[in-house]
């Protein structure tokens, strides 16, 4: 069930493609993007329903090999943190589409399509249990916010759409590479290379390491929190953004820095996190205070 959350919408791009971009085919191409994305929010809902909240093991795991030689899999799963995120977004992507509903006039076939694809790599980010998966879809969902952004926007929509993809890129590659030092950390003490988070959560890594790690995963996340000084990109993309793509950056795309630091942060390297957190609570802090000032 929940590689159909991330495939379903896929699907639903997919066979947008097979729609002609022309007026008269608006009214389909829009309904069958709300079609798949209500059938997607429905598939949460069921997820829920099955979900075990006695349990605080992840649930509905999905495991297959994809790159055996450097420890990669296609490895997904569930608990009760990413499973009402997963209903967020599942409820969320419809609204953002019917909010668009009269105010896109233009490449309506492409609009729908980044959407879906947007919430495809988003559901990805919350189901991943495999770090270089998770880094993937991490990526993979600035491509269509990206565009959402510099087709759809307002005025200042490329300004906008450049500063959100520059500022978020540039924390993930350090923690891509935090990524795969721990990758090889895992080998060197293991003896096989392993992106496994399960597995990872039990490796023993030195403080200083510990220390550099965190800042590289707490950065990335930390971006798309955004924590001070590391916030100047969302105001420009907020105001410049589709409606639909302020719904889904403020309700679901601004939780997951913060869903970062809890899910991979803190559990990986608890010495640096608890070193860290008097520093992280005061940029909480001026953020909140930041946001009660406007």
């Amino acid at each position: 069930i929940l590689t159909s959350l991330v495939a379903l919408p896929v699907v639903g791009a997919l066979l947008l493609l097979f729609v002609r971009d022309e007026e008269r085919h608006a009214p389909l191409i829009r309904n069958i993007a709300l079609v798949v994305s209500v059938l997607v929010f429905a598939e949460t809902l069921l997820l829920w329903s099955r979900f075990n909240s006695g349990s605080g093991d992840f649930q509905f795991q999905e495991h297959y090999v994809w790159i055996p030689a450097f420890g990669i899999s296609y490895f997904v799963g569930v608990d009760g943190i990413s499973l009402l995120l997963l209903v967020l977004t599942g409820f969320l992507t419809p609204l953002a589409l019917l909010s668009s509903w009269e105010s896109i006039h233009k490449k309506i076939k492409a609009f729908c399509m980044f959407v879906l694809l947007l919430e495809s790599a988003m559901m990805g980010v919350f189901v991943s249990l495999d770090l270089f998966l998770f880094y993937v879809f991490w990526d993979a969902m600035l491509i269509p916010m990206y565009f959402l952004i510099g087709i759809w926007g307002y005025d200042r929509r490329v300004y906008a759409a450049v500063k959100f993809i520059l500022y978020t890129l540039a924390g993930s590659v350090l923690m891509l590479l935090a990524i795969l030092g721990l990758a090889y950390l895992h080998s060197t003490l293991n003896g096989a290379y392993s992106f496994d988070l399960l597995q990872l959560y039990a490796l023993q890594v030195p403080p200083r390491l510990q220390f550099w790690f965190f800042l590289a995963f707490a950065l990335a996340f930390a971006i798309k929190v955004p924590l001070f000084p590391f916030h100047t990109w969302l105001p420009d993309a907020h105001v410049e953004a589709p409606t639909a793509g302020s719904v889904i950056l403020a309700g679901v795309m601004l939780k997951m820095g913060t869903y970062g630091l809890v899910r991979f942060a803190f559990p990986l390297f608890p010495l640096a996190a608890a070193y860290f957190a008097p520093a992280l609570a005061v940029l909480g802090e001026r953020r909140v205070a930041r946001g009660t000032h406007r």
